[in-house]
């Protein structure tokens, strides 16, 4: 039996803004955990600005969803750090074009640091 995916967005709770609320898998046969990907380029450069991070780690994570034979569409829950505030409606953009209208469940959190002081964003995803 194949995987159905039902995005869930409660009337009793305010509309979200390019995430959904809840998302339901029934019958899922796989299942791929994405560890957090940073805005580091694969020769190991770390952009220098806050958007060409944002946009380098959502790359990552569709390079990562290409070589498990997936793509966006595929993913159910994005976790994302970023330790800018200022950072909110770039990420937001890039979300949008790199999703293409695909909203998963998502939470984004705004924290002190990451691994390296250098890295700006975080992104990890379950597809």
């Amino acid at each position: 039996m194949a995987a159905t995916v039902t995005a869930n967005n409660p009337s009793t709770v305010r509309a979200p803004t390019g995430y959904t609320h809840a998302i339901e898998i029934r019958n899922a046969e796989r299942r791929l955990i994405i560890s957090g990907q940073v805005g580091l380029t694969p020769d190991g450069i770390i952009p220098e600005t806050g958007e060409a991070q944002i946009a380098q780690a959502l790359a990552n994570l569709a390079a990562v969803l290409a070589a498990n034979g997936m793509g966006v569409a595929n993913i159910v829950k994005t976790t994302v750090f970023l330790t800018d505030r200022s950072l909110l409606a770039p990420y937001r953009a890039a979300r949008a074009a790199a999703f293409a209208g695909h909203a998963p469940a998502s939470t984004l959190l705004f924290v002190a640091g990451l691994a390296d002081p250098k890295f700006v964003v975080e992104a990890e995803a379950v597809a």
